[in-house]
């Protein structure tokens, strides 16, 4: 009830300030006291503040009364992180004129500092006891040189950075709730640690390292540690005076890890230089090889060593050369160029990491490879046995020569003199060098001498007489020969050709001639072989010369010549159509006989000897006399005419043919195989004979069997009627008698009838009457033929009734 009574006093009391009430803020709170500020009441003569606890508002805490022209003040003492109502009255003699109501909570319990302790030389830690109620804190920093500074914290322990190093700084805290902060605490006195030093180290030697640093202000001593720590103790306190100390025995190429720190007059340690990584200078390298590389137009050392030991970083080799040569790389091996022939060098290397160079090693010698040799000559002491020599070279251990020949084979000759002997054969190209060399290797080759022996004489030497006056001479082709002089020699007169080929034509010789041929290979290089052996080989016999013929009977001829010969075989042929006739002798004349009529011969002579054959002779030509053809026929065209017809009769170019008998002859002269002769009267027996001529007028008489015309035809044909539709032929034969005949009569039908020899009549039976006929009546030839030369007759036969009628003669016409 009591406090329903208080929140309806205080809603009675907004309503009035809401009107023209007094209006109050709380200004500050501590832990122990709060400021009030007001506003001026119109007539109050003063004001007063009562605080009591927010949960027993009729229990005040305290209160303080102020007068009329004051409009802010102080009420305590409080508790700490108290929730308080405030109550602001105006009064006019002690009657309330108006009253403004608040609420606020103290500020926490003031914090204690437990330490406070340098962690280095611009940073402090601090360590407070926190508070109840306390949303956080506020560090207050001071110095005596007007250093000031408050920084928020929210817990135990705090870092304040940023402070000077070695300084004295004064530091209290506060703590914070929604209210306001408490009272700053008891000031307590802490001091920053010295500075690093800043160092600077460097490594003098492969077993040392020299470490320097700035003096530290309120130092009294310096500490030097070291990783490894056998580079130096840590424990080791150097006197203030002391800036630079040197670390030795210790192991080359190994990284060091170093730090310095200086200790102030109350034995506290300052903060340590940053680590510093400091490698020792490497140890000198072990011994190193040297070698000589080379490639076309350049030579260079190759130089090449075991690693040095190197924990950490990079190591650079240099190597250097008395002749001003260096190399220098990170690799293990480096050249040094150019160098040349027989020169010495002095050698030493040194190796480099960050720290700095190493001793150099030892020295060395080294001794290029020697120059190469000069004034090399070749000398051929006898054919086939070389020698070539140079002049000695210095710093050269040995020679080595080479000899290729221009077969691909290669000789090596090892010599410590100065001359090499080799095998030289004919037709061969050598190419000879030499070399010096020493440990270092060879020199470059001496000057290349290309010596060439002389060509090899050729094998298998083949002389051939092309002609009576030429030779065709072939060989095996010889090594080295670029080409080859033919010469052929009789009683001192030469003929010569010369041809890169092997094969050669010597023509204009003299015929039937003892020559000594002999081939001379030669080269560019050494001229031609004089010493090739020459072959003897004779020229064929001369040709016979005024060719004469004397024919004798018809197919034989006498063949005479003319030669000039030292001992010679002569052979004659006839060429003719069908081939050659030949005669033999070793005279001067022979006969050719069995020669084929109606054939032109070219007649020529040839001389043979072991040496060969001749030019044939000038060929005489000869014709001999046609021949007579093998076959005649004659056959009678009409009664008075025949055609005499011939097979083909070679060489003849005309026919006179004559037919001759008692009654008469008759003749005739053509080109042509046949002739029509008339006034040949039928039945008569002849003579056939005939004379042939070629063309130049040879002329062959030729004789033939005799020849019987045949039978002449008869006359009065006379054609009657017979019993049973026959027809009855008849006929007066012709002269001579004997004769057989034949009938034939054609037309609607045909009908034949054959009489019997000597029989001069025949019948046809059963002859259909109405139709026109052809009669025919023929005597037939020795073989059995029918003669064509006789006329037909034309008949009409009639009807009568059934039977024939009337035979009607219509003319004659010849045979078809």
């Amino acid at each position: 009830m009591k406090w329903l009574f208080f929140f309806a006093f205080l809603g009675t009391t907004a309503e009035i300030e809401a009107g023209i009430g007094i209006t109050a803020t709380v200004f500050s709170v501590t832990s122990k006291n709060m400021i009030v500020r007001w506003s001026r009441f119109p007539d109050a003569t003063s004001y007063k503040v009562t605080v009591s606890p927010f949960s027993t508002p009729d229990d005040p805490t305290a209160f303080a009364q102020f007068g009329p022209n004051t409009v802010m003040g102080s009420v305590g003492p409080l508790s700490t992180n108290v929730h308080y109502g405030v109550k602001v009255e105006a009064l006019a003699n002690q009657v309330v004129l108006s009253t403004s109501f608040l609420e606020s909570r103290t500020a926490p319990q003031t914090p204690d500092i437990d330490n406070v302790k340098a962690q280095d030389s611009s940073t402090l830690i601090v360590e407070f006891t926190p508070v109840s109620g306390a949303t956080g804190y506020r560090l207050r920093v001071e110095n005596a040189q007007g250093y000031f500074s408050e920084e928020s914290v929210a817990s135990s322990p705090v870092q304040i950075g940023s402070l000077q190093p070695y300084t004295a700084y004064s530091l209290s805290i506060m703590a914070i709730n929604s209210a306001g902060r408490s009272q700053p605490s008891s000031s307590v006195e802490a001091r920053t640690l010295l500075p690093p030093p800043q160092v600077t180290t460097s490594s003098p030697t492969n077993d040392s390292i020299v470490v320097s640093w700035l003096p530290v202000d309120g130092s009294v001593s310096y500490s030097v540690t070291s990783v490894p720590a056998e580079a130096y103790p840590n424990t080791t306190l150097l006197s203030q005076s002391m800036i630079t100390v040197t670390l030795t025995d210790l192991e080359a190429g190994t990284l060091y890890t170093i730090q310095v720190y200086a200790w102030d007059q109350e034995g506290r340690k300052g903060e340590a230089s940053p680590y510093i990584n400091q490698t020792t200078r490497p140890a000198a390298p072990g011994p190193f090889t040297v070698t000589v590389e080379r490639s076309p137009g350049r030579a260079w050392l190759n130089v090449s060593w075991e690693p040095v030991f190197q924990d950490y970083g990079a190591v650079e080799y240099t190597v250097n050369s008395s002749l001003d040569l260096q190399c220098t790389t990170s690799q293990l091996h480096c050249s040094l160029e150019p160098i040349g022939c027989a020169e010495t060098h002095v050698l030493h290397m040194v190796a480099a990491n960050q720290a700095g160079p190493s001793a150099p090693t030892a020295p060395e010698l080294f001794v290029t490879f020697p120059c190469p040799p000069q004034s090399v000559e070749v000398e051929e002491s006898d054919p086939g046995n070389c020698s070539f020599s140079w002049d000695s070279v210095g710093l050269a251990d040995g020679y080595q020569g080479f000899i290729k020949w221009n077969n691909g084979v290669e000789e090596v000759c090892n010599t410590t003199g100065n001359s090499c002997h080799f095998h030289c054969p004919c037709g061969f190209t050598f190419l000879t060098s030499v070399f010096a060399y020493n440990l270092a290797g060879d020199s470059d080759p001496g000057p290349v001498l290309n010596y060439t022996t002389v060509p090899c004489c050729p094998d298998h030497v083949t002389i051939t007489a092309a002609t009576t006056d030429t030779f065709e001479i072939t060989w095996a082709e010889s090594r080295g020969a670029d080409v080859y002089e033919t010469r052929a020699v009789d009683g001192g007169v030469a003929l010569v050709c010369n041809d890169s080929a092997p094969v050669c034509v010597l023509s204009d010789l003299r015929c039937d001639r003892p020559y000594a041929v002999t081939v001379s290979p030669c080269s560019e290089a050494r001229g031609c072989n004089r010493a090739c052996p020459p072959h003897p080989k004779d020229t064929p016999p001369c040709m016979p010369t005024d060719l004469s013929l004397a024919q004798g009977n018809g197919s034989s001829v006498t063949v005479s010549w003319a030669a000039e010969n030292r001992a010679a075989n002569y052979t004659v042929s006839a060429a003719g159509p069908r081939g050659a006739h030949t005669c033999w002798s070793d005279a001067h004349s022979c006969v050719v006989d069995a020669l084929t009529c109606g054939s032109f011969y070219n007649f020529i002579a040839v001389a043979h000897s072991a040496a060969g054959q001749s030019l044939p002779s000038y060929t005489v030509p000869l014709e001999t006399a046609p021949c007579c053809p093998a076959s005649l026929e004659v056959d009678q065209v009409t009664p008075a005419m025949s055609n005499v017809s011939w097979s083909h009769a070679r060489g003849a170019d005309s026919f006179i043919t004559t037919l001759t008998s008692p009654r008469g002859h008759a003749r005739c002269h053509t080109q042509d195989p046949h002739c029509l002769m008339g006034c040949i009267t039928c039945g008569t027996n002849y003579t056939v004979t005939m004379e042939t001529y070629s063309r130049s007028g040879h002329v062959a008489n030729c004789s033939y069997q005799g020849f019987s015309s045949s039978a002449c035809c008869p006359s009065g044909i006379k054609l009657y009627r017979t019993a049973g539709n026959g027809l009855r032929v008849y006929w007066r034969p012709s002269s001579g008698g004997g004769h057989n005949y034949t009938v034939e009569m054609t037309g609607s039908t045909n009908y034949t009838c054959s009489p019997a020899p000597g029989q001069s009549s025949c019948e046809l039976e059963d002859v259909q009457c109405g139709s026109v006929y052809v009669l025919l009546v023929a005597p037939l030839t020795a073989d059995g033929t029918r003669a064509e030369f006789c006329h037909q007759r034309l008949y009409l036969v009639t009807c009568s009734g059934n039977n024939l009628g009337m035979v009607i003669y219509r003319g004659k016409q010849f045979v078809e």
